[in-house]
């Protein structure tokens, strides 16, 4: 082989003679590839933040004041035997969440809107009065979690206290403008955060506080036992799954994703909102771009999981080691309410404690009152297509989920109100697969989860008319229509098909079955007289 004069051979092959040695330029080489590595994970990290805000906002429909009986009752009867409960449940929302980013992101439209483009009037309003039970049931559960805190701390009454969830929610939800900028919208995320922030420092510092954890043992509780198959095991695990699975927060989830499609498309001229009045957007026809989703979907479900294994996960889990590790075989501690809690965790623990696990019970009201009334409001927009005010929804239907819970508190009082707290989780979990089937369908239908392979771009000025002209329905014809481009002559799909996989369809009616399973033998144990602790 010919060798070039200015390429001499060596012992160690041909390069420049008065070239680096070959060691040198595979350091060289070595820490170039580790500089571009590293400079791809800061722009990764940097791109990831922008992200960050609708996980942790559904996050909190995970860790409600709902979910703290059935998770006190677990571990004060089985103590850490149940974390396995809590951690598969949580397996099943992140499932259930990441079909409605898929969701969100491919239509640009929540589980609601599509409802009422692909189903029939009647079986819309069947899901809508699904949904709002489930909704009202949720919220009943803030409100009380909210009415009892505030009691605890400041003494005010039960019946006071429902009232105030009802200013303070309704203050801080008539100034979100979900179509408005970015950044006002990262406000709002930024804000729910900061609730959620301080749930979990509640609680790690009642983890703190306790003395000797068997840290064995918490690790084996998340593993099955037999425990899971007895009777009472049955119930709590059932109890656990409605109150972790949020019916609402599917709905929630398909709607938070949509401000970071829109503003993509917007900055790359593919979509334009400019002198659109919040009261006329429902009139747009946006449907993100195949640019946007490659751009935002991947990102926004490592932000959802993240967020609900590190913020979701922690608290279930805190509560359920706390009950274990101070309330196991303590009178009275199965049933325990809201009140009896507090008490019981200032008796074995510390009076801090006490005072510590109303602080966590209060911001998590709060910021899960916050999310349950956005989720309603996006739930009665969706189903009913409402043309009121934005004020006047959220209004309205935050109205419907307190009337009750006002009621209870003025003529039942503290007993009345525990009643109304264990039966919304029961409600909640009877709900889940019925508010759950719809997104499984959408999801896995090719017509619906289609995106035109080459958007059209738009100019910044075009008009409204214009616009919508890119974002028209998508025919019925073959997903695999192809369209030549001429001057490279490669075949591109006219639309790229985003609907689920054979396995994910097969995972998801696995958890639909396990879920109506569990549901209908507690309806049946319930029928039957069986005491059933939540």
């Amino acid at each position: 082989m010919a060798v070039s004069e200015r390429t001499p051979l060596t012992s160690s092959g041909p390069f420049p003679a008065d070239g680096p040695s070959y060691a040198s330029r595979a350091s060289k080489s070595t820490h170039g590839s580790f500089t571009q590595y590293k400079s791809t994970v800061v722009k990764s990290l940097i791109k990831y933040a922008k992200f960050i805000g609708p996980g942790v906002m559904v996050s909190v429909a995970y860790m409600d004041p709902g979910n703290y009986s059935t998770a006190i009752s677990a571990g004060a009867l089985y103590q850490y035997k149940l974390l396995f409960v809590i951690f598969v449940s949580n397996l099943f929302a992140a499932f259930l969440q990441t079909l409605c980013i898929k969701l969100g992101s491919v239509t640009g439209k929540d589980l609601a809107e599509k409802c009422r483009d692909e189903f029939p009037r009647w079986l819309c309003l069947i899901i809508y009065a699904m949904a709002e039970i489930a909704i009202i049931a949720t919220d009943l559960a803030e409100v009380v979690g909210t009415a009892v805190s505030l009691n605890i701390l400041f003494n005010i009454p039960l019946s006071f206290g429902v009232m105030l969830t009802i200013i303070d929610v309704l203050i801080i939800l008539i100034a979100y403008r979900p179509h408005s900028e970015m950044k006002i919208v990262r406000i709002f995320e930024y804000f729910v955060s900061v609730l959620v922030f301080v749930v979990v420092i509640c609680f790690a510092t009642l983890l703190y506080s306790i003395d000797n954890l068997d840290t064995g043992a918490i690790f084996r509780g998340f593993l099955p036992s037999s425990e899971l198959l007895e009777t009472q095991g049955l119930y709590l695990s059932c109890g656990i799954l409605g109150a972790t699975v949020m019916p609402h927060s599917l709905y929630l989830g398909s709607g938070l994703v949509q401000p970071r499609l829109r503003d993509y498309d917007k900055k790359h001229g593919y979509f334009n909102d400019n002198g659109v009045s919040e009261d006329d957007y429902d009139t747009l026809k946006y449907t993100p771009t195949i640019h946007a989703i490659n751009y935002a979907m991947k990102y926004s479900i490592v932000e959802l999981i993240l967020s609900l294994f590190t913020f979701a996960v922690f608290v279930n889990a805190a509560i359920l080691i706390v009950a274990g590790a101070t309330l196991t075989n303590t009178p009275g501690a199965v049933d325990a309410d809201l009140f009896s809690i507090y008490e019981l965790l200032g008796k074995f623990l510390s009076p801090a404690a006490g005072t510590v696990f109303a602080l966590a019970l209060l911001f998590s009201g709060q910021s899960s009152g916050i999310v349950c009334t956005l989720s309603g409001q996006m739930v009665s927009e969706g189903f009913l297509h409402w043309s009121f005010k934005p004020w006047v929804r959220r209004l309205v239907t935050r109205s419907l989920a307190i009337a009750p819970c006002l009621f209870v508190a003025f003529f039942v009082g503290r007993k009345g109100l525990v009643d109304v707290l264990n039966g919304s989780q029961v409600v909640l979990s009877l709900l889940l697969p019925f508010v759950s089937a719809p997104l499984l369908y959408l999801t896995c239908k090719k017509s619906v989860m289609r995106v035109p392979a080459i958007p059209a771009l738009r100019s910044p000025g075009s008009s409204q008319s214009t616009l919508n002209e890119g974002y028209s329905a998508v025919p019925q014809e073959s997903t695999l229509q192809q369209s030549i481009d001429s001057e490279s002559s490669i075949a591109v799909p006219e639309y790229v098909d985003m609907s689920n996989s054979t396995l994910t369809n097969v995972l998801a009616v696995a958890i639909f079955t396990l879920v109506s399973a569990l549901n209908i033998f507690m309806i049946v144990s319930m029928a039957m007289g069986a005491d059933v602790h939540f």
